[in-house]
């Protein structure tokens, strides 16, 4: 019986480290370069000029599950409905650092 159950807790713990996505380590600064030269057209302001109705605000990241640098990362990434991809145009790093921009605009209330 306790070797069941330290194989179970070694498996739960490598599986942790093993699958554990590390923090992301992006440049909010360079984040607002890439917005400004790729995103603003559309969302200047934190704005939506295609969908007025799902801006770039904290509530509205949040009414519609984009409250996170991972939704945003894959909705820049892939693209969604009217928004295209981004991920010929812009390197993974480049993605993450507008991910962190917007949401620290977010939670600034783009001023």
């Amino acid at each position: 019986m306790k070797k069941i159950l330290l194989v179970l807790l070694l498996g739960i713990t490598i599986f942790t480290f093993a699958f554990n996505r590390p923090a992301l380590a992006a440049d909010a600064a360079n984040g607002a370069k890439v917005f400004s030269a790729n995103c603003a057209a559309c969302h200047a302001g934190g704005k939506n000029l295609v969908q007025a109705n799902k801006s770039l605000s904290k509530s509205d990241l949040e009414k519609y599950g984009m409250n996170s640098a991972e939704a945003i990362i894959a909705q820049v990434t892939n693209g969604k409905n009217a928004m295209p991809a981004f991920k010929a145009r812009l390197k993974p790093e480049q993605i993450e650092d507008v991910a962190v921009y917007v949401l620290g605009e977010a939670e600034k209330g783009w001023k």
